[in-house]
C-alpha cells in the first residue's frame, strides 16, 4: 500500500488511447497515490497491489459528462445521487457536471456542499456543480458568483430558465468575467420557443403540435456572442441543435471569441420525424431538429467546433412520460448509453475513434479548465477500461440509471465497460 492508503495498480495488456497526449499504443498503465505514476514502463520501486488485465480492451481516460441531472436534492422520486453516480461509474464516467436547476437551486454554497457531501458518501463518480447565474434561476437578480466559485462551482449558468432582459445578461457576463468564471449558456429565445414541444416544420405542422423555430436558438446565439465580445467573458454553449448555430460558433471562434460548445447524443441520431407517432420518449427541449441539422451537428463535432459530447441525462419516473406528447416532461435518461452511442458514431464514419474519445475526455476537461481527461504521468488516475467489441442490447432491465426513459431501448449497443477507476480507486468492475 502507498502512503495515503491508496493501492498501487497496474493495468496491463490494453490498448492505451489518450487523445490529449497523442498516445495510441499497447502500453501498461501504472497508478499510485491516486495519480498516474507512469505509462509503459514501471517507475523505480513500483510493486503493484492490484493487477488488472485489459487484454482485448481499450484503456482511456475516465469519461466526463458535461450535463447530468441527478435529481437530488428535490426530485428523489426520479433518481438520486447514489443511483446515478453508480450508473455513471458502470458507464465509464468518472466526472459528472450537475446543472443548477435542483430544488433548492444551486445558488448558495450550502447547496453546493450538500451535493458534494452526498457524492462523497456514495464514493462512485465525481460530481461537479454549476452555480445559478441568478438567484432562484428567476432571471432578475444575480447570484453571489464569487461565493459559488469559492464553494467549488466550476461555472455558472441559468439552466434553461430565461433571463429577464439583455441588460441582465450583460451584467451577468461582466460579473462572471471579473472572477474568470465560465458561463454555461442554453441558447433559447424564450419568446420564440414559448409553448413549443417539437421543431417548427413540416412534422410539427402535420401533427398539429406547437413548434419551436430554429431562430429560437440562432437569435439567442447571436445576442450572446455580441455580449461575449463586449464583456470578454468565457462562455460555453450547451446542447446546440441547429446547423446554423454551429456555423455561427465556428465563425466566432475563427474571429477569436472565447467560446466553446457541445451537443448531446439524441440530436446526433434522431430527428423530428422520429416523433411522428407522438411517442413521448422523443420529446426533448430543445427539440429534435431536421436531418440537415443533424448532419450539421455531426460536421461540427468532427471538425472540432463542438468540443464535447454529453448525455444530457434527464431521468424520469414512468408517470412523467404518460401524458399526451406536449404535456410530458422532456428529456431522456442517457448515462448508460453515452459511450456505446459515441462508438456508434465511429461505426457510422462520423468520427475517428480518437476523436470520439477526445469529445468525452479532454474536450470537456478543457471546457471546465480542470486537469482531468488525460493519462500523462501525474494526472489524476481516472481511467475507463472497456471492450470495444462486446455487443449488447439496451433493454430496460440493463439500465443502471433509475430513469428508464430513453428512445434507444431495443437498440444494439457496442462497447462494455470492464473497469472504472476514479482517483486510483476502483469504482466499477464488471461482474
Amino acid at each position: 500500500m502507498t502512503g495515503n492508503g491508496a493501492q498501487r495498480i497496474v493495468i496491463r495488456n490494453g490498448r492505451l488511447l489518450d487523445p490529449r497526449n497523442g498516445v495510441d499504443d499497447r502500453l501498461d498503465l501504472f497508478l499510485a497515490d491516486g495519480r498516474v505514476a507512469a505509462v509503459g514502463q514501471a517507475p523505480d520501486g513500483f510493486h503493484a497491489d492490484v493487477t488488472l488485465d485489459a487484454a482485448g480492451a481499450l484503456v482511456v481516460p475516465g469519461l466526463i459528462d458535461l450535463c447530468a441531472r441527478l435529481r437530488e436534492p428535490g426530485q428523489e422520486h426520479k433518481a438520486t445521487i447514489d443511483s446515478e453516480c453508480r450508473a455513471a461509474a458502470a458507464a465509464g464516467i468518472t466526472t459528472l457536471v450537475c446543472p443548477p436547476d435542483t430544488t433548492p437551486v444551486i445558488d448558495t454554497p450550502a447547496v453546493v456542499e450538500l451535493i458534494r457531501h452526498r457524492a462523497r458518501q456514495v464514493g462512485a463518480s465525481r460530481v461537479l456543480t454549476l452555480g445559478a447565474l441568478t438567484r432562484g434561476l428567476e432571471g432578475r437578480q444575480l447570484s453571489e458568483l464569487a461565493a459559488l466559485q469559492a464553494a467549488g462551482c466550476v461555472g455558472v449558468g441559468n439552466a434553461r430558465r430565461p433571463l429577464e432582459s439583455t441588460l441582465v445578461e450583460r451584467r451577468a457576463f461582466e460579473y462572471a468575467a471579473t472572477f474568470d468564471l465560465t458561463v454555461f449558456l442554453h441558447a433559447d429565445d424564450a419568446a420564440l420557443s414559448a409553448g413549443g414541444c417539437l421543431h417548427e416544420g413540416r412534422v410539427s405542422t402535420r401533427l398539429g403540435l406547437p413548434g419551436i423555430p430554429e431562430a429560437a436558438e440562432t437569435v439567442a446565439v447571436a445576442r450572446a456572442l455580441a455580449l461575449i465580445e463586449q464583456t470578454g467573458v468565457r462562455a460555453h454553449f450547451c446542447r446546440l441543435t441547429t446547423r446554423r448555430a454551429v456555423r455561427m460558433i465556428a465563425r466566432a471562434r475563427f474571429d477569436g471569441v472565447p467560446v466553446s460548445a457541445d451537443t448531446a447524443i439524441p440530436y446526433l441520431f434522431l430527428t423530428d420525424a422520429d416523433a411522428r407517432d407522438f411517442d413521448p420518449d422523443y420529446h426533448f427541449i430543445p427539440p429534435l431538429r431536421t436531418q440537415t441539422d443533424r448532419d450539421g451537428l455531426c460536421e461540427g463535432l468532427a471538425g472540432g467546433t463542438l468540443d464535447a459530447l454529453c448525455s444530457d441525462h434527464q431521468p424520469h419516473e414512468a408517470d412523467a412520460k404518460l401524458a399526451p406528447f406536449p404535456a410530458t416532461e422532456p428529456g431522456a435518461s442517457g448515462i448508460d448509453s453515452l459511450l456505446p452511442m459515441t462508438l456508434k458514431l465511429v461505426d457510422d464514419g462520423v468520427l475517428s475513434l480518437e476523436q470520439a474519445i477526445a469529445r468525452l475526455t479532454c474536450g470537456p476537461a478543457g471546457i471546465l479548465g480542470l486537469p482531468y481527461g488525460h493519462l500523462a504521468a501525474g494526472a489524476p488516475a481516472d481511467v475507463c477500461v472497456f471492450d470495444p467489441d462486446e455487443v449488447w442490447q439496451l433493454d430496460a432491465d440493463q439500465l443502471r440509471s433509475q430513469g428508464r426513459n430513453t428512445p434507444f431501448l431495443g437498440w444494439e449497443m457496442r462497447g462494455r465497460v470492464h473497469y472504472t477507476l476514479r482517483d486510483g480507486q476502483l469504482i466499477h468492475q464488471k461482474a
